[in-house]
C-alpha cells in the first residue's frame, strides 16, 4: 500500500510536467494507450494559480517530451535516453528525437564535492591531491574534476587524473523514481495485455541494472580494468588506467586523458587524422568487443571517446556496460553476417533457432519479411544505408511474427545505433556494411570453422560423459525401488518407511561412487574415439 501510494505520487508529478510541456503520450504513442489513461490526460494540464505559466512549446513531439523529461531530472533522462534505444516501443521518429537527449546537469558546489571524495576514500584532499580543479564536466549522476596525485613515496610521482564524484543523494532519488517505474510496469503488464509482448518490467529492469553499475564507482573501475585487459593488444584502442587507491564507490580517479574530443571533427581533420580510419576503427573496435570479449561500452556516443596523438580511440565513462553470452554473440555474429550477404533464409533460421520466433511460424514468410525491410538499402550510397534505420524497420516486423523483445540484446542495439553515428560523423559517406564484415567473417571463422567445431564436439563428449556415468546408477536405483515397492505393496497400499528409503539410496549411492570415475573415463575414452573418426 505504502509502495503504491508513494508511486502515485511521484507519478502524477511525473504526469504533471509532462503535462505542462505537451508531452504526456505524444501522438506517436496514443494510439497504444488504454482509453482510460487519454481520458485522464486534460488533468494534467489543469494549471493552478501558483504555477507559473507554461512554457514555450516546441512544435515537435519529441523535443517536447526530451525537455520535459530533462525537467524531470536524472532518472527520466536515463529514461529518455533508454527509450530512444527502443523505436518498436515509440516510433522512428520519436526515438530518434529522444536520441538527441543531453545528460547534462549544472554541477554542485566543491565544498560538497570535496567531502564526498574524503568521506568516500577516508583521506584529506590535500593528502590525496596536490591541486583539485573546479568541475570540468556535469552529468545526472555524477561530475568530473581535474586533478594532480600527491607523491607518495620516491618512486611514485605526481600525475595528472581525472576524479569522477557522484552527486550528493543520487542513490535515493535513483532508488524512488525505479521503484514507480516497476511500480507502473507491473501495473501495464497486469493488466493491458497488448504491452506484456514488449516486457516492461525486464525493461525496467534492465534499466536498473545498468543504472546500478553506474551508482558505484568502484564497479565502474572494474569495468575498465576488465576492458583494458581486453583490449591490451588491439592497436587502434585504449583504455584509462584506474588509480584504485584514490577509488572507492562514490569516488573514481583515472589516468588523464590527452586527446581531441571525437565531437570536434575539425580539431580532428586539422591534426592530420585520417577520418576514413577512425571510421571503420570505431565499428570495428565496438564489434570487436562485443563479438570476441562478449564485453562492450554500451554508451559509445562522441562525448565518450578521444582521439590520441597516435590516432587510437580512447573511451571514458564506462558506467553503461554490456554483455552476452557465447550463444547470443553466434546469433548475432550469424544475423548480421547475412544481413550483409543477403542470406535472408539463414537470417530467419537463426531467429527460430535462438528461440527469438515462436516454431508455429513460417521461416520462408520470416525470410520474405526481412528481404522486404533489408534489400531496398542495398544499392544506395554508403552516406544513405543507416543500420540504426534498418533495426527499426525490423522491430516493425517483430509483432507480426510473435517475436518477443529481447531485453538481454536492448544494449547491444542501441550502441550498434550511436556507434553508427559516430563513424558517419567521422566520415560521413562511412560505409558501416563494408567495416563490418571482416570482423564478422573473421569472427565466424574462429568460433564456428572446423576447429571451433571439434572443440566443440570434445567438450560435448565430455559433458556426455558426465551425463552417462550416471545413468547406471539412476537405472540401479529405479530396479531396486521398484522391486522394493512390488515387494511392500498388499491390499492395503506403500508398507516402506521414508527413512528405509533413504537408506538404501545412500547404500547404492556409496556403493557406485567407487566405480564411478572409471565409468566416466571409459566413455570419455570412446567420445573421444568417435571424434577422431569422425574428422
Amino acid at each position: 500500500m505504502l509502495r503504491a501510494a508513494r508511486s502515485l505520487v511521484r507519478l502524477t508529478r511525473a504526469a504533471r510536467v509532462l503535462g505542462k510541456h505537451d508531452a504526456l503520450f505524444p501522438l506517436e504513442l496514443r494510439a497504444e494507450m488504454p482509453a482510460i489513461l487519454l481520458a485522464l490526460m486534460p488533468l494534467a494540464k489543469i494549471r493552478f494559480p501558483w504555477e507559473a505559466e507554461p512554457e514555450i512549446r516546441s512544435g515537435d513531439a519529441g523535443e517536447r517530451l526530451a525537455t520535459a523529461l530533462a525537467a524531470l531530472g536524472p532518472a527520466y533522462i536515463k529514461l529518455g535516453q533508454f527509450l530512444a534505444t527502443r523505436p518498436d516501443i515509440i516510433g522512428a521518429d520519436l526515438a530518434g528525437d529522444l536520441s538527441s537527449l543531453q545528460d547534462k546537469l549544472p554541477p554542485f558546489p566543491m565544498e560538497e564535492a570535496r567531502a564526498i571524495i574524503e568521506e568516500s576514500i577516508g583521506k584529506p584532499v590535500e593528502e590525496l591531491f596536490s591541486s583539485l580543479s573546479e568541475p570540468i564536466a556535469a552529468a545526472s549522476i555524477a561530475q568530473v574534476h581535474k586533478a594532480r596525485t600527491r607523491a607518495g613515496s620516491e618512486s611514485e610521482e605526481e600525475r595528472e587524473v581525472a576524479v569522477k564524484v557522484l552527486r550528493p543523494g543520487i542513490e535515493q532519488r535513483f532508488a524512488g523514481d525505479l521503484e514507480s517505474f516497476f511500480w507502473a510496469a507491473e501495473r501495464i503488464e497486469r493488466n493491458y495485455a497488448p504491452a506484456r509482448r514488449l516486457r516492461p518490467i525486464e525493461i525496467v529492469e534492465t534499466l536498473a541494472e545498468s543504472v546500478k553499475l553506474e551508482m558505484d564507482l568502484r564497479l565502474e573501475a572494474a569495468a575498465m580494468s576488465e576492458m583494458a585487459e581486453n583490449t591490451a593488444k588491439d592497436p587502434g584502442f585504449r583504455v584509462p588506467k584506474i588509480d584504485w587507491e584514490r577509488t572507492s564507490r562514490r569516488a573514481m580517479t583515472m589516468e588523464w586523458i590527452d586527446g581531441i574530443p571525437a565531437s570536434d571533427r575539425g580539431a580532428l581533420f586539422a591534426a592530420g587524422h585520417d577520418m576514413a580510419r577512425l571510421g571503420r576503427q570505431v565499428i570495428q573496435s565496438f564489434l570487436l568487443h562485443a563479438m570476441r570479449d562478449g564485453f562492450f561500452h554500451a554508451d559509445m556516443h562522441q562525448g565518450n571517446l578521444f582521439v590520441d596523438a597516435d590516432g587510437r580511440l580512447t573511451a571514458v565513462d564506462f558506467g553503461i556496460m554490456g554483455r552476452i553470452d557465447q550463444n547470443e554473440r553466434r546469433f548475432m555474429a550469424e544475423i548480421l553476417y547475412g544481413l550483409v550477404t543477403r542470406n535472408y533464409v539463414r537470417v530467419a533460421e537463426v531467429h527460430f533457432e535462438a528461440g527469438y520466433v515462436p516454431n508455429s511460424k513460417s521461416v520462408h514468410a520470416f525470410a520474405q519479411a526481412l528481404r522486404s525491410v533489408a534489400e531496398p538499402i542495398f544499392g544506395r550510397p554508403a552516406r544513405e544505408v543507416s543500420m540504426g534505420k534498418l533495426l527499426a524497420q525490423l522491430f516493425q516486423v517483430t509483432e507480426q511474427f510473435d517475436m518477443r523483445t529481447r531485453p538481454e540484446l536492448i544494449l547491444l542495439q542501441k550502441t550498434m545505433v550511436v556507434v553508427e553515428g559516430v563513424a558517419r560523423h567521422f566520415d560521413p559517406d562511412h560505409n558501416i556494411w563494408e567495416s563490418a564484415e571482416p570482423v564478422l567473417k573473421s569472427w565466424m571463422m574462429d568460433k564456428m570453422g572446423p576447429e571451433a567445431r571439434i572443440e566443440e564436439a570434445a567438450a560435448g563428449a565430455m559433458q556426455l560423459g558426465r551425463v552417462m556415468s550416471h545413468l547406471p546408477e539412476v537405472l540401479d536405483r529405479a530396479e531396486r525401488t521398484a522391486r522394493l515397492l512390488a515387494e511392500s505393496v498388499d491390499e492395503k497400499g506403500v508398507r516402506i518407511h521414508p527413512s528405509s528409503a533413504d537408506a538404501i539410496a545412500r547404500a547404492q549411492e556409496a556403493r557406485f561412487s567407487r566405480r564411478q570415475p572409471l565409468i566416466w573415463l571409459a566413455i570419455g575414452a570412446v567420445g573421444a574415439l568417435l571424434i577422431a573418426n569422425l574428422f
